[in-house]
């Protein structure tokens, strides 16, 4: 290994990133939750080149249609709430290039034309990283890459009003938006989406309107984003196994009592008005 090879590796593993999953279902406020943490850290106004935080989206890795499925998710008879539905190899790909420390493109899914667009956009170095989406956690390979997750558990009704509400948005007829729900969305939840909250480290109930859940997970990165980061990072390059990086937390999260366990304090959380 030449010096600046050697250089250029040392330089990498200053920016390995802490990594967040974010799950939940349709419609439950997942962006909105990493939105408000990036405003609540003041990384919103920061130059993209600069950002500490940044939030990559699951959707991004819909894989390219044929002209057959495309036809299909034009009429709203494509399940893209299936874990099929996405390019699980490129999303691994990029999200272990972001853990590494490397400057990536990141594809740029258009849900009008229901297809990938050309452009891409730029995901530099950053301390901590926010990886959004409802099938995050279902493939195990990207499931074991984060240092920390999050569930966004919202009411079912609230998440449907949401989801017609957002898609008619979009010019999407209503009868077809409430077909594809029944037929699709809600069972895919049920199935995939659902069961992946039992992996979660932190739930919370009615998302972005749960300010006690976000402002502890907001000091929890900016602990981070502090100094706690070189902790983790150490132990990473001690590890000879290659295997995904986990950052040593005591915290637990006692899920049955609705209680989130942060910076050594047990802090109970109000439930769901309703559960799934």
């Amino acid at each position: 290994m030449d010096f600046f090879t050697h250089l250029d590796n040392v330089e990498k593993l200053k920016h390995r990133p802490f990594l967040i999953g974010v799950s939940g279902g349709t419609a439950s406020g997942k962006s909105t939750v990493c939105a408000k943490i990036m405003e609540l850290l003041g990384q919103n106004k920061v130059d993209h080149r600069q950002r500490k935080v940044v939030i990559v989206s699951q959707d991004s890795f819909y894989k390219v249609l044929t002209a057959e499925q495309k036809n299909k998710a034009l009429k709203g008879q494509y399940n893209f709430d299936h874990p099929e539905a996405f390019d699980t190899d490129l999303m691994y790909k990029t999200l272990k290039d972001i853990v590494e420390g490397s400057v990536v493109e990141v594809p740029t899914y258009d849900f009008v034309t229901h297809s990938r667009l050309d452009d891409r956009f730029t995901v530099y170095p950053a301390d901590v990283v926010l990886f959004e989406g409802i099938l995050v956690f279902y493939p195990q390979n990207v499931r074991d890459m984060f240092h920390m997750k999050l569930f966004v558990d919202t009411d079912s009704d609230v998440r449907l009003s949401r989801r017609v509400l957002r898609d008619m948005s979009l010019g999407r007829d209503l009868e077809q938006i409430l077909s594809q729900y029944t037929t699709f969305v809600k069972p895919a939840f049920e199935e995939f989406c659902l069961p992946t909250k039992k992996y979660a480290d932190v739930i919370i109930p009615r998302g972005v309107d749960n300010m006690v859940a976000i402002n502890l997970i907001v000091q929890h990165i900016q602990d981070i984003l502090n100094g706690d980061i070189c902790k983790w990072q150490q132990r990473a390059a001690a590890s000879s196994q290659g295997r995904s990086l986990k950052r040593g937390m005591s915290e637990q999260s006692d899920l049955q009592n609705g209680a989130v366990n942060l910076s050594g304090k047990r802090v109970l959380l109000e439930p769901s008005s309703r559960p799934h």
